[in-house]
C-alpha cells in the first residue's frame, strides 16, 4: 500500500473518531436531561455488576434511567477503545512526531474523561457532572483537530493560500471559538444547574452574528479550504438556532398556537438531547475553522519592512 493510501485511511479513521464520541455524547445528553446520572451507585460496575455481564437491554422495559446511564458506560468504553486505535495507528503509520503525540493526548483525555465521570457518581456532584460535559466538548475539538491535520487540505495548504494574506480572518475565528466555549458553558449551567438561561440567549444572538462575519470573511479570503469550512460553519449554527427554538417552545410552551409544554415529554428530550449534541458539533467546527485558518496564515507573506530612507536630499539641510 502506497504511503497516499496509508495516509488516506489514517485520515478517514480520524474523522471517524469524533462521529464515534458522539455516540457516547448524545447518550451522555440523554442521561443528564432525564436525571438518570445516578441509576448506580457505584463505578465501574453497574450494580456490582462488571460493565459487559451486566444484564443492559432488560432494563429497557423496566428501568429506563438504568438502561440510559449504563449505555452511556458502554459507549464510553466503545469511544475508549477506538481511540486505542487512533493512538496506535498515530504512532505507527504517522511520521509528524507531534501528531503521534497528539493521538497519546486524544486517549489520556479519554481515560480521564471516564475516570471523571466516575467520580461524578461517586461523589453524587452535579457540578462534576458540568465538567465532564465541558471535558467531553474539549476532547471532541481535539479529535477534530487531528483528523484537519490528516488532510489533503492541510498537506496543501501552502498552494491553497497562493501568497493570500487572510487579513481579519485569524482573529475573528479565534473570537469565534471563545464565544462559543462561553456559550457552551452557559448551556451547561442551564442543563445541570437551571441557571444562565438568558444569558445563554444573548450569547447565541452575539455568536451568530459573529459566525455570520467569519462565514463572509472566510469567503472574502478566496481560499476554497477556509470558505467551505466557513459555510459548514454557518450551517451547524443555523442548525443549531433553530434546535434551540424547538427547546424553548417544548419547555415553555407557544401561547399565542396554543401549545402547552409537558415536562419530560418525547418532543422536549428531542429537542434538548439534539440540541446539546449539535452544540458540540458547533464548538468543534468553530475548531476545526480556526486550525484551518492557522494553517493558511503560517504561509502569508511576510509583511514588507518599513525602511526609513536618511539619505539627504540635496538643497536641504540634514
Amino acid at each position: 500500500m502506497s504511503p497516499s493510501a496509508h495516509q488516506s485511511w489514517l485520515y478517514r479513521y480520524a474523522c471517524a473518531t469524533p462521529c464515534v464520541a458522539m455516540v457516547t455524547v448524545v447518550a451522555g445528553a440523554l442521561v443528564t436531561i432525564n436525571h438518570a446520572g445516578m441509576a448506580f451507585r457505584d463505578w465501574p460496575t453497574s450494580d456490582g455488576q462488571a460493565m459487559l455481564t451486566y444484564p443492559w437491554w432488560s432494563d429497557f422495559a423496566t428501568n429506563w434511567d438504568r438502561f440510559l446511564e449504563h449505555g452511556h458506560r458502554l459507549a464510553g468504553m466503545l469511544i475508549g477503545v477506538w481511540t486505542i486505535g487512533l493512538a496506535v495507528l498515530l504512532a505507527v503509520k504517522e511520521r509528524r512526531t507531534w501528531l503521534k503525540w497528539a493521538g497519546g493526548a486524544i486517549l489520556l483525555a479519554v481515560i480521564c474523561q471516564g475516570i471523571l465521570g466516575g467520580f461524578r457518581v461517586w461523589l453524587d456532584d452535579r457540578g462534576l457532572a458540568m465538567v465532564h460535559g465541558m471535558f467531553a466538548a474539549c476532547v471532541i475539538s481535539l479529535m477534530a483537530s487531528v483528523a484537519t491535520a490528516l488532510s489533503s487540505g492541510w498537506r496543501d495548504a501552502e498552494a491553497l493560500a497562493g501568497g493570500r494574506d487572510v487579513g481579519v480572518a485569524k482573529p475573528v475565528a479565534l473570537l469565534t471559538v471563545a464565544l462559543l466555549a462561553a456559550q457552551y458553558v452557559l448551556g451547561g449551567m442551564i442543563r445541570h444547574h437551571g441557571l444562565g438561561l438568558f444569558e445563554h440567549l444573548t450569547v447565541g444572538i452575539v455568536s451568530l452574528v459573529l459566525i455570520v462575519i467569519n462565514a463572509v470573511v472566510a469567503h472574502c479570503t478566496r481560499v476554497a479550504w477556509l470558505q467551505s469550512s466557513g459555510r459548514w460553519l454557518l450551517a451547524a449554527a443555523l442548525i443549531q438556532v433553530a434546535l434551540g427554538g424547538g427547546a424553548w417552545v417544548t419547555r415553555f410552551g407557544f401561547a399565542s398556537l396554543g401549545y402547552v409544554a409537558v415536562a419530560d415529554s418525547i418532543t422536549q428530550i428531542v429537542f434538548r438531547t439534539a440540541h446539546t449534541a449539535v452544540g458540540m458539533v458547533l464548538l468543534a467546527n468553530a475548531v476545526v475553522h480556526a486550525v484551518r485558518v492557522l494553517r493558511i496564515a503560517a504561509f502569508a507573506p511576510p509583511e514588507a519592512p518599513v525602511v526609513l530612507n536618511l539619505t539627504p536630499v540635496p538643497g536641504r539641510p540634514a
